[in-house]
């Protein structure tokens, strides 16, 4: 038994299904197939249970599985590790993040990381929701900052909650908020909203709904913006007004006005998720790092906004 078959089983079993597993090992299905029945025959066990048009893990596949991802996850810090000694080498974290969920316990996190590794560089990809899911499926990131309103949509990586914000409406300078401490909700249902594309932050959508589904049955959704900056852009041009994070203010400066709303809603969770299997050691130090960083506006994770 080599390696290459671990690796080989591994990707199979986790997707169930050669042809998937062959995509992204990059070689043939035939030659993939062949390199399962030769492992089964030098472990003298069947590991698939093989259908016409599906197969499933038998319980020595299952067993298997647990042990081979161990298997890996030795050999990458392994490598991760021996790497690390090496002066020329630099390595690299890559973190996808959701800009207004992150903006104060990425900042504060990354500070405390580059203390303890300064040789180890970190890559910051802003991305939607939907795009940070993503980048963790197909292991382009390591870890994904982003709103956990929508925790199915994180099926099978790992979650875990870092805090959570209060909900707050952003609008013009001259808008007749202004003059409002605290935004009834059932003011807010009357105003033209601004969100998110709902292709790649579906949860923004849901949790408008949530919220509001108490003053209105359909939220006038009147203008859809594929990143903060045009949102921000769209509300300032009065456009219409938006719902979200209470640390929206921290990006949007003097641009626009901010207030909470009444009754305050559920909060919104932040979440991070990763590929439990395939996390490498400087991951589950920033992970480590994450859950350890407080700040005031970032409370525990309860009564949370969950769609």
């Amino acid at each position: 038994m080599e390696l290459r078959h671990v690796r080989y089983f591994a990707a199979v079993a986790e997707q169930l299904s050669v042809t998937r597993a062959a995509q992204l090992l990059h070689i043939s299905q035939p030659a993939l197939s062949r390199q399962i029945r030769d492992l089964e025959e030098e472990l003298g066990v069947d590991l698939l249970e093989r259908y016409p048009n599906s197969i499933a893990l038998t319980e020595a596949g299952k067993v298997f599985l647990a042990e081979c991802k161990v298997i890996l996850r030795r050999v990458e810090d392994a490598v991760e590790k021996v790497r690390r000694k090496s002066p020329s080498h630099r390595s690299i974290l890559r973190i996808g993040f959701a800009a207004t969920p992150a903006v104060e316990i990425l900042k504060q996190a990354m500070r405390v990381f580059h203390k303890q590794h300064p040789s180890i560089q970190i890559e910051l990809k802003d991305l939607s929701s939907n795009g940070i899911v993503r980048g963790v499926r197909d292991l382009k990131l390591d870890l994904g900052i982003t709103i956990g309103v929508a925790p199915q949509s994180f099926e099978g990586l790992a979650m875990k909650e870092l805090g959570s914000y209060g909900v707050t409406v952003a609008f013009p300078k001259e808008h007749r908020f202004a003059k409002l401490k605290q935004v009834p909700l059932a003011e807010v249902a009357k105003e033209g909203l601004i969100t998110f594309t709902k292709s790649e932050h579906p949860e923004a959508h849901s949790a408008i709904r949530k919220i509001l589904s108490g003053f209105t049955e359909e939220p006038n959704i009147v203008m859809e913006c594929d990143g903060i900056s045009s949102l921000f852009a769209a509300v300032e041009s009065g456009k219409g007004v938006a719902i979200g994070f209470e640390t929206m203010a921290k990006l949007a400066g003097s641009r626009l006005n901010f207030r909470p709303v009444l009754p305050a809603p559920p909060r919104l969770p932040v979440v991070v998720i990763y590929d439990q299997a395939k996390l490498s050691s400087a991951g589950n130090d920033f992970l480590a790092i994450l859950a350890a960083v407080k700040l005031k506006s970032l409370r525990p994770a309860a009564g949370l906004l969950i769609v």
